[in-house]
């Protein structure tokens, strides 16, 4: 995982830093209200797809 304990990227401004990244838009299906929202739906979709 790339989040350090604020849950930030910890590859922001890295060259090695993915474009997926760089092009992701937030949008409120999959970030919910807020940033808890927003981990608790990639922990799900996470585990959906294992």
């Amino acid at each position: 995982m790339q989040l350090d304990d604020n849950n930030l990227c910890r590859l922001f401004g890295d060259p090695s830093r993915p474009a997926v990244c760089g092009n992701f838009k937030a949008d409120a299906d999959i970030c919910g209200s807020g940033s808890q929202q927003a981990m608790a739906n990639l922990i799900e979709l996470e585990q959906l797809t294992q």
